[in-house]
């Protein structure tokens, strides 16, 4: 993991002036506030480090985070900041960090037995599993003492957030799929191994040699060495080819392509907010329908953590003059993007278009011109309508396959049924 780290040193308290001096990036990363003495006060993640310290400074400080970061930023006297490739090394770097020169304002901002942990245990076959503090705790003549590491190979954290981290192992799972509660020896494979998120370790699919082998690379990972394991997948790979195993070093290229392209979007809206513990996955699709160009409508849809949220869908009427499906979605997309940060209108994490390569084109162009960086992926269809590819991030399209079908086809109705209504009430005029 190639990081940049910068550092800049202000005199006196930090104001929301001082941010000019600063040329915060609008990439994932970890924020660090120290005083007047260099100690590290307060450290957080972000999925834009230019935005999210700037939240910092704004009037809703207060209210959104309480009265306890008022006072760090009050102490705070300059700022420094790590690069990360992608919002999930950003958490993982973020509880290294915490574990290793402990801010006191994060200790203060949550109580440390609620903290989150994620454990390795120690067995032949290790299950990974996410621990309050107090769960680790040891107890002596009934009163709880240091963490206790007996039972486990490993344990990293703190993480401050728990949903986050469950978001992050969700990703960290599609790559690396490894068991947490399934038992040994079942008659039957557990739910996670019927949807591929466990190796079989219940039905006896896995030696205990590979499968320690996957364990390892997740700590590596969790121990930010990425790039380390990147180039271990390496030449591993190369091994299998060379032996001419060639479905083994299939999967490895794979590891190593998904490694090096995480698109985590199920952590991207929790890294903007200035709400701890909001990560919900809201992905919005838009479709527009029309009839000869008559009766031009268009159509936002959304999934919040895969289910669809009826009350946060939009109807739009297409107002340009100008033709075309692509004209079409360039207004629908501008007009609903105008309300970005208004209540009632949160910020997607994954955009779903119908269309193909000048459709997801034109998108991009509207998110660029309103300065927003925000995963877009098009759903191509056959000449029955039936969905055959989609463009954008591989990544993300296999992750979140079926929920971005869902969210095409949901606005794909959604969008005929509202243009058959303006149809019929224009023709009754």
């Amino acid at each position: 993991m190639q990081l940049l780290l910068i550092a800049s040193t202000l005199s006196g308290i930090m104001n929301k002036k001082d941010l000019g001096k600063y040329k915060l990036p609008n990439e994932p990363g970890v924020y660090i506030f120290l005083n007047s003495k260099r100690q590290k006060i307060y450290i957080g993640k972000a999925t834009s480090l230019k935005s999210r310290v700037a939240s910092y400074f704004g009037s809703g400080l207060m209210s959104s985070r309480g009265p306890l970061l008022v006072k760090m930023l009050e102490e705070a006297t300059s700022l420094e900041w790590e690069e990360t490739p992608s919002v999930l090394e950003a958490l993982i770097l973020e509880a290294n960090l915490i574990k290793k020169y402990q801010p006191k304002y994060n200790s203060k901002e949550k109580s440390d037995k609620s903290f989150n942990y994620l454990v390795i245990t120690d067995e032949d076959y290790p299950r990974l599993l996410i621990k309050r503090a107090r769960e680790l705790l040891s107890t002596t003549n009934g009163q709880r003492g240091s963490l206790t590491t007996s039972e486990y190979k490993h344990v990293f954290g703190p993480f401050p957030q728990g949903t986050a981290l469950k978001e992050a192992l969700k990703v960290v799972r599609k790559i690396f799929s490894y068991r947490d509660k399934c038992k040994l020896e079942s008659k039957r494979g557990c739910f996670n191994y019927q949807i591929g998120l466990c190796p079989g370790v219940c039905m006896g699919q896995v030696s205990k040699a590979d499968y320690n082998k996957t364990v390892r690379n997740i700590t590596l990972l969790f121990k930010g060495k990425k790039k380390k394991l990147v180039e271990k997948l390496g030449v591993e790979m190369r091994k299998a080819a060379k032996a001419e195993k060639f479905e083994e070093a299939a999967s490895l290229r794979n590891q190593i392509y998904s490694l090096e392209h995480i698109n985590d979007i199920a952590l991207m809206e929790g890294g903007n907010s200035t709400k701890s513990g909001n990560t919900q996955r809201r992905i919005e699709a838009y479709d527009v329908a029309h009839m000869s160009e008559q009766n031009r409508v268009g159509v936002m849809v959304v999934l919040e953590d895969g289910e669809p949220a009826k009350g946060e869908y939009k109807k739009f009427k297409i107002k340009t003059t100008e033709q075309g499906d692509i004209a079409g979605l360039k207004e629908l997309l501008t007009r609903r993007l105008e309300h970005i940060g208004e209540q009632g209108w949160s910020t997607p994490s994954l955009i779903v278009i119908d269309g193909g390569k000048s459709q997801v084109n034109a998108a991009r162009k509207v998110l660029q011109h309103a300065e927003l960086k925000i995963p877009i992926v098009g759903v191509v269809k056959d000449k029955n309508h039936k969905p055959k590819a989609i463009l954008g991030d591989k990544v993300i399209s296999n992750m979140h396959e079926s929920e971005i079908l869902f969210a095409n086809s949901e606005s794909h109705r959604f969008a005929i049924n509202y243009h058959k209504k303006m149809r019929n009430k224009n023709m009754v005029k």
